[in-house]
């Protein structure tokens, strides 16, 4: 991926995130799980891999991602814009693994989405899609 998130998670984050995620039902979209510093998200009906993330330690603490790739094939994945990549990355991790409310990412998905398809869907509907919801443990 030719843009990475620039979010620098702290040591408490990558500990959640090496935890990854397991949807539990047909509204989540997103299972993540962790092999050494990669983050792998797939989708949950699927099981198709979309996202690899390369963690890396932070000078002065910290995770980064230094490196990532997304799934290109079209029978796998529709998405093709860079920053749209970049965003739903971060997004999945932020809101799905550690349950952050991530308004700001939400908002940049909405932008991204309407933009590449032109439509004015509801937020809401354009998230859910997208997203899907994640279950309270």
């Amino acid at each position: 991926m030719p843009e990475l998130p620039q979010r620098i998670w702290s040591d408490e984050d990558w500990k959640r995130i090496q935890l990854g995620y397991a949807s539990r039902d047909m509204d989540e979209k997103w299972n993540v799980f962790t092999e050494d510093e990669v983050v792998f998200l797939h989708r949950s009906w699927t099981g198709n891999g979309t996202f690899a993330a390369t963690f890396a330690p932070v000078d002065g603490g910290g995770w980064r991602i230094v490196s990532a790739v997304v799934e290109r094939g079209a029978e796998r994945y529709r998405g093709t814009d860079d920053a749209y990549d970049c965003v739903m990355l971060e997004l999945v991790i932020s809101a799905i693994v550690l349950g952050e409310s991530a308004t700001g990412l939400r908002s940049q998905l909405v932008e991204l989405t309407r933009r590449e398809s032109g439509s004015d869907a509801p937020a809401g509907l354009i998230q859910h899609s997208a997203l899907g919801l994640r279950s309270d443990f």
